[in-house]
């Protein structure tokens, strides 16, 4: 991808998109039928264009030969980080040949990961663990089958009206300034989703935070390390992250521990919880017993525990998914060194299918639990659902849905 020079900052609303929202989409999104023709869809969008700085004249000499990618829907509804038991997401992701090429790449690029992370106030291996999460360290980038044409494949997405319209459609225009800026939409190539470099910003993201890392003028996160690094480090710190912060800690809980404590919208100091027999795990300690965090039990009361920052959601801005952050995290971790998560994965649970999430949804609902939308989707608002439902059952109240969970709540009924 050729250079690509500095760019204005977004407006409010596309910061705001590029903090919540993230190129993967939300989970399960689910495709609606599109509204028009693609050929009308590209008519609507020169006038979102044009109103948004791009020539008609260009717009019209790089939307005019773009057709639909027709592998995009299938892309869309397997995204694995949504449909994927967490510790089967972290087996496939973290495995012994990426945490080796890892430690290579970091070896390799140690004096630059070190410069970006002290100049943006980012831990290193939290830079390189996102590297590898995103490109396979640069890898990825070199494979045609996996890099598409930016602008066809948001055009496409925008098109298809996948749930988050405003969002698709906002990235595809910050991809055409991006082209505009550049002279020509040729070799502005990505993810299936838009996403570039190799940390793999989203255009709207890109267009704010992008950042000359290397000091030649321009900013070109394709072919320079240093500036999709920098990028990053710039993205990560507009989204929230704190320099000097872990991402958490894996603890251990005591029995009839009160798991409705385990609610991610309230932060408290770690001695709240060390108070109420929470540990570290290994006997490690902690260095700050006043550091702010909440409690996390992805896999249920069976499953390893942990102790998370703010930062932790940070890795969520990046990627709107916890199986995401979570291995942000743990190859973190791995690349300093570390070992695996000391409680095993519940690798026997049983998980329900698409219709019988929505069945747990509903029922939840008319039990007066659930006031969320009736999806199939699992996420935190489900599982806080279930997990007071679970409390109020006598069972131990964790939230993890698992395809008990329809039986108990038909019993209820």
């Amino acid at each position: 991808m050729g250079k690509i020079s500095r760019y204005p900052q977004r407006s409010a609303l596309h910061s705001l998109i590029g903090a919540v929202f993230v190129w993967l989409g939300l989970a399960g999104a689910v495709l609606a039928q599109p509204v028009e023709s693609f050929d009308a869809f590209k008519d609507r969008m020169e006038t979102v264009a044009v109103a948004n700085g791009i020539g008609r004249d260009f717009y019209r000499a790089v939307m005019g030969p773009v057709q639909p990618d027709p592998s995009i829907p299938s892309l869309i509804s397997g995204q694995p980080e949504f449909v994927t038991p967490v510790w089967e997401y972290l087996d496939a992701r973290i495995g012994s040949g990426r945490i080796g090429r890892g430690q290579a790449a970091v070896a390799a690029n140690g004096d630059l990961l070190g410069a970006i992370g002290q100049r943006y106030g980012v831990d290193p291996y939290v830079l390189a663990a996102i590297w590898g999460m995103e490109s396979d360290y640069g890898a990825v980038l070199s494979n045609r089958s996996l890099i598409k044409p930016i602008i066809a494949s948001l055009a496409t997405l925008a098109h298809q009206r996948r749930g988050r319209v405003a969002e698709d459609e906002a990235e595809l225009i910050a991809a055409l300034r991006i082209a505009q800026a550049r002279g020509s939409g040729e070799g502005l190539v990505g993810s299936w989703a838009g996403a570039l470099g190799h940390l793999q910003l989203i255009p709207t993201a890109y267009l704010q935070y992008g950042q000359d890392g290397d000091g030649d003028g321009v900013v070109d996160p394709h072919t320079s390390l240093a500036d999709a690094l920098a990028s990053s480090a710039n993205y990560l710190r507009g989204l929230g992250y704190q320099p000097g912060l872990d991402w958490g800690f894996e603890v251990d809980v005591p029995e009839g521990f009160d798991y409705l404590l385990a609610d991610r919208d309230i932060f408290r100091p770690i001695s709240f919880f060390a108070e109420r027999g929470v540990a570290r795990v290994a006997g490690r300690s902690f260095s700050d017993p006043g550091t702010d965090v909440f409690l996390y039990v992805p896999a249920g009361a069976e499953g390893p525990k942990f102790l998370m920052t703010r930062n932790y959601l940070v890795f969520k801005g990046y990627n709107f998914s916890d199986s995401y952050a979570m291995a942000v995290a743990h190859l973190t971790d791995r690349l300093k060194g570390g070992g695996a998560f000391v409680t095993p994965w519940p690798r026997g649970a049983q998980f329900p299918n698409r219709q019988q999430r929505i069945d747990i949804q509903t029922m939840l609902a008319r039990l007066g639990y659930y006031q969320g939308v009736v999806d199939g989707n699992i996420g935190p608002v489900t599982q806080a659902a279930y997990a007071r439902f679970q409390a109020d059952a006598g069972l131990v109240a964790d939230g993890f849905v698992t395809l008990d969970a329809h039986q108990r709540l038909r019993d209820a009924l």
